[in-house]
């Protein structure tokens, strides 16, 4: 069965994305070195940007392993990080410095409300700040160009994990101030997993040369040889980049990144209305939710029981993700990826199925 993937990624992609997998081509292979240079001419161009003031660098491994290449190469040795956090994923980031031992400070707002730019006031010597763009811990969005004017205020770097968001919310690079945006493929722009990407101001980037705590992960290095060569360092993922570069041609034929993000709300829109008229509340508030992922409390009802509920769903071939606050039990639903309001409303019916399953099994006992 092929199952649709209601998560934040890997995500539902299209027929045509995994069919560009099913072909092989060196990694020195001219025409495979073109392809690269193309995904990274247009990632810049989604951001608004591109050389001599941004350059794109790319890097092996899940979004994780390029949000560690940033905050492993671009903080100097006596530089210190303040993180943002409103979620799991500001934590990561925070974990991620100290296991480089590199010093950090934490401003920690409540999951369900959105980071303020007056939060940006920190102890001294902060010299990087960074934050998540959609929390996807709970689906909240944080106004980055509000932060970004007081990062640039204060005279630190700016980096932006836009993991759940780059390709469907817009973003201008140097209107919010920002020096480091990572992202990854599997997200909206519908690749599969296997690189991540890191847009960065030119001047944010030379400032980190020698700076890298490991060889894999130096963000200067990897650019350098992409610029040299327009090679990988080291064997590159061949086939999710040829998916990536199918899926960025895709983005376009759809109409970029505001098409996207007009289906995203749509599916969206519909998903919450359905699942209120089944009895589900959503978390959080809707002017501070996105429209990438929702987290869903669980419900009163003494039938639900969160394991029997994904089983159930998954073996109708509907795929959500579990909860990750700290504080409520949740569970997510994505809507991103290739997927439409027609598929939402399948969804909500199988959820429906579900959960008069799991109430006559609970009258039963």
């Amino acid at each position: 069965m092929t199952k649709l993937l209601f998560t934040p990624g890997p995500l539902t992609t299209s027929a045509t994305v995994k069919q560009a997998m099913l072909r092989d081509l060196g990694s020195r292979d001219r025409e495979f070195l073109e392809i690269v240079g193309e995904i990274r001419r247009a990632l810049l161009h989604l951001g608004g940007a591109g050389p001599p003031d941004y350059e794109c660098v790319l890097m092996q491994g899940s979004g994780t392993f390029a949000i560690e290449s940033v905050i492993s190469s671009a903080i100097p040795r006596g530089g210190k990080l303040l993180v943002l956090v409103n979620g799991a994923y500001g934590r990561r980031i925070a974990q991620i410095a100290r296991v480089h031992a590199i010093p950090v400070e934490v401003i920690e707002t409540p999951e369900n409300q959105r980071i303020h730019a007056r939060d940006v006031a920190a102890g001294q010597g902060v010299t990087h700040v960074a934050v998540v763009h959609c929390e996807t811990t709970t689906g909240i969005l944080n106004p980055i160009e509000e932060i970004g004017e007081r990062v640039a205020a204060s005279g630190a770097f700016y980096i932006v994990d836009a993991m759940s968001s780059f390709g469907a919310i817009p973003v201008d690079l140097a209107r919010a101030r920002i020096d480091f945006l990572i992202s990854s493929a599997n997200k909206c722009i519908e690749g599969v997993p296997g690189f991540g990407f890191v847009l960065a101001r030119r001047a944010a980037l030379d400032s980190s040369q020698g700076q890298a705590r490991t060889l894999s992960l130096d963000l200067h290095a990897q650019w350098t040889g992409l610029e040299r060569d327009g090679q990988f360092r080291f064997t590159p993922p061949t086939h999710v980049l040829l998916a990536f570069h199918q899926a960025l041609r895709e983005l376009e034929e759809e109409g970029g990144v505001a098409a996207r993000a007009r289906r995203y709300a749509r599916n969206h829109a519909r998903l919450t209305r359905g699942m209120r008229d089944l009895g589900f509340e959503a978390y959080l508030a809707g002017a501070d939710q996105s429209y990438i992922i929702t987290s869903f409390r669980y419900p009163a009802d003494p039938s639900f029981r969160f394991a029997q509920f994904y089983s159930q769903l998954s073996d109708l071939g509907f795929v959500i993700y579990p909860g990750k606050l700290s504080t409520e039990p949740c569970f997510r639903i994505g809507t991103i990826g290739r997927i439409t309001e027609a598929d939402i409303e399948r969804l909500l019916a199988a959820i429906g199925q579900v959960m008069a399953a799991l109430r006559r099994v609970e009258s039963a006992v």
